[in-house]
């Protein structure tokens, strides 16, 4: 099994995210993240889908998402050549005396206390998911109450790969 990362180009229509997601479920294929959002160009949406399987799976999934009606383009983002990240939220219980040594972790990993409760903080923590893991593993002595991550959100690097398209 290996992992893939793949950027979509759709146009910004209703249902669009429905009938992706749709073929994935049909198809029993795993997605691991995904991630949709408007471009600079309010007529599309850039989706990145995050999924796994062998060579032939993720050929069938990069051949069947292109043939859906709404997708423009569809492209593998390889490690090398793009930039990755990904959001989290954590809420960690924070007692008076706990404090220090969590804002002393948050400031190592240039993440940013957002909420302060008498009884928990809220961390905003923005990086790759080894960055990420390795944060959540260092909170292993903290109560973690909620957590919330957005997936991946990747571009590729440079000018060459950048789509345009042309109405």
């Amino acid at each position: 099994m290996q992992r893939k990362v793949f950027q979509l180009l759709v146009d910004n229509t209703a249902g669009v995210l429905s009938r992706i997601s749709g073929l994935f479920s049909r198809r029993g294929y795993n997605i691991e993240s995904i991630t949709a959002g408007v471009t600079a160009d309010p007529r599309f949406t850039r989706i990145t889908i995050v999924t796994s399987g062998d060579d032939e799976i993720l050929d069938q999934i990069e051949k069947q998402v292109a043939k859906l009606i709404d997708i423009r383009d569809i492209r593998e983002l390889e490690a090398k050549d793009s930039v990755f990240r990904e959001l989290c939220l954590i809420k960690v219980e924070a007692s008076t005396e706990q404090r220090q040594a969590i804002v002393a972790l948050t400031d190592i990993f240039r993440a940013n206390i957002i909420d302060v409760a008498p009884d928990s903080l809220i961390i905003e923590l923005t990086g790759d998911q080894a960055k990420i893991e390795a944060f959540i593993s260092l909170l292993d002595g903290h109560n973690i109450l909620e957590l919330a991550r957005t997936g991946i959100a990747g571009l590729s690097r440079g000018k060459e790969n950048v789509i345009w398209i042309e109405e």
